[in-house]
């Protein structure tokens, strides 16, 4: 309940900032120059970063959105020559940051063959450039981390149950995405953030199903530039 009101609480504290920067704006308060800046997507991203932060929902990618959109609004505040080739930065900039991706959030990367099994009772896998499919079978499934960055995964769910309680998987999905075929009775909520993508649950609604309220797999985490779904076939 905590954090859920210090979410809200962030939430209108920047609707209300975003709001006076709106009226400030169509009452031409602002000179032309800031104007140009304050309403950039070099700007979104850092206001969005800053939710990351203040929210703790999560720090390293609120410091990569804020280190993106800061890197590229240096060239709108400061007259850098062009010969300085200051935009063919992006690209190396994109590996560094997925560098500092792998190093803080781990996970094993390694060749799958279609149809790989995993009897473990929880996932730490990182799909980069590629992908493949994979069976989970663990019978008391505890939730894990999935990295996607250049590529994705298909986690199928179809033999595997859940362990006692909240089970959560965190996404982070950059450029990437994964897919997750879970049992048609399986509990299942999404909370993940996106951010020039999308994540949702395509499972077909069936009046007839029974849900266990003592099971829960919950999806958290942030999709940037990416994608991801939940399937029930």
């Amino acid at each position: 309940m905590e954090h859920r009101s210090n979410k809200r609480a962030v939430l209108g504290i920047i609707l209300v900032l975003v709001g006076a920067a709106l009226i400030a704006f169509n009452l031409n308060l602002f000179p032309f120059g800031i104007r140009t800046i304050i309403f950039s997507w070099q700007m979104i991203l850092i206001v969005i970063g800053l939710v990351f932060l203040i929210s703790k929902e999560n720090k390293t990618v609120g410091w990569i959105l804020i280190a993106i959109g800061g890197f590229f609004l240096i060239p709108e505040i400061v007259n850098i020559p062009y010969s300085w080739g200051w935009r063919r930065l992006f690209w190396p900039l994109i590996f560094i940051i997925v560098g500092i991706l792998i190093l803080f959030r781990g996970g094993r990367h390694h060749h799958r063959n279609n149809g790989e099994t995993l009897d473990e009772d929880s996932i730490d896998d990182l799909s980069m450039f590629g992908g493949g499919q994979r069976m989970i079978t663990s019978q008391n499934f505890k939730g894990g981390k999935v990295t996607s960055i250049f590529g994705g995964s298909q986690f199928n769910f179809k033999r595997a149950s859940l362990a006692k309680g909240r089970n959560v998987i965190d996404v982070l999905s950059l450029f990437g995405g994964s897919k997750f075929i879970v049992p048609r009775d399986w509990d299942i909520k999404v909370e993940i953030t996106s951010i020039f993508g999308g994540f949702s649950d395509k499972r077909n609604p069936d009046p007839n199903v029974v849900y266990d309220p003592s099971k829960q797999l919950v999806f958290k985490g942030v999709v940037i530039f990416g994608g991801g779904e939940v399937q029930d076939y």
